[in-house]
């Protein structure tokens, strides 16, 4: 869900998603909306309000996290070349041991020009400075001491009880898989087409990498009982449903409808933006 200051309290939410027996509850991250909507929204149509509106996803994690007792909690996702590693490095490992190790980290590359560029990143080179960045937190969390290209070697805690697992957002293609084999332990295929047509390439990937094959989380899916079964057929065990950005009584609802309708599928019960 976009968790906004006009939807229902994301500490809410957390506690009745726990409550559904549903596994996690996943945030997206837009820092700002550029007014000139010079780049158009890519689903077509005017740009949702609460797109203007998100909260910092690892601040209103943290409040899922402090509200619940087994919730994970996730990013979905985190725009890793809008943010500085060192920084972002220290609050992730900080929301993994305060959250009891219950953070998965799902990140992506973005798709609003405008938005990136205030970041002092060009478009074009949006996926080489998060594959930087996230090399570089990688090294934060488990490195004594971190030295990386651009800063000083360096003391940085907390570091992660269990790192967290990283999923990378994104359309299949050499591009995105080479991200996902290097760095990450899976993919997050927005919306959930094409999955299976995919898998070959990632599978490829991962091995020329010389790593086992990396998971897949259907990311932001609208959920039917036959479309589970086909995910649990390719062997996925996680699926992340859409929620709209609204009051309780918009929310739950929905909330209530997907765990109905997953009651005897206890691993695909996750939650989105």
């Amino acid at each position: 869900m976009f968790a906004t200051d006009l939807a229902m309290p994301v500490q809410d939410l957390a506690r009745a998603a726990e409550e559904r027996g549903f596994y996690s509850l996943y945030l997206p991250e837009h820092t700002h909306i550029p007014v000139s909507r010079r780049t158009p929204y890519p689903v077509g149509g005017e740009l949702p309000e609460e797109y203007k509106r998100t909260y910092d996803p690892l601040v209103a994690l943290s409040f899922a996290a402090a509200a619940t007792e087994r919730l994970r909690v996730g990013t979905g996702i985190l725009l890793a070349a809008q943010r500085d590693p060192i920084v972002t490095a220290k609050a992730l490992a900080t929301l993994e041991r305060l959250s009891g190790g219950r953070l998965t980290v799902g990140i992506g590359f973005g798709w609003n020009v405008e938005e990136i560029e205030d970041h002092g990143v060009p478009y074009g080179e949006r996926r080489e400075v998060a594959r930087r960045n996230m090399l570089a937190i990688r090294a934060l969390w488990h490195d004594e001491v971190t030295s990386f290209d651009g800063f000083e070697p360096s003391w940085s805690w907390p570091k992660p009880a269990k790192t967290p697992p990283v999923y990378v957002g994104g359309a299949a293609g050499p591009k995105l898989f080479a991200h996902v084999a290097e760095y990450a332990d899976g993919w997050m295929p927005i919306g959930g087409r094409g999955v299976k047509a995919a898998l070959p390439a990632l599978r490829e990937a991962c091995e020329r990498a010389g790593r086992p094959m990396a998971e897949v989380i259907p990311f932001a899916i609208r959920p039917t009982k036959e479309k589970l079964d086909y995910y649990a057929g390719l062997g996925i065990t996680e699926s992340v449903a859409n929620l709209p950005s609204g009051p309780a009584d918009v929310v739950l609802p929905v909330l209530d409808e997907y765990a109905a309708m997953v009651s005897d599928r206890t691993a695909y019960r996750s939650l989105s933006r």
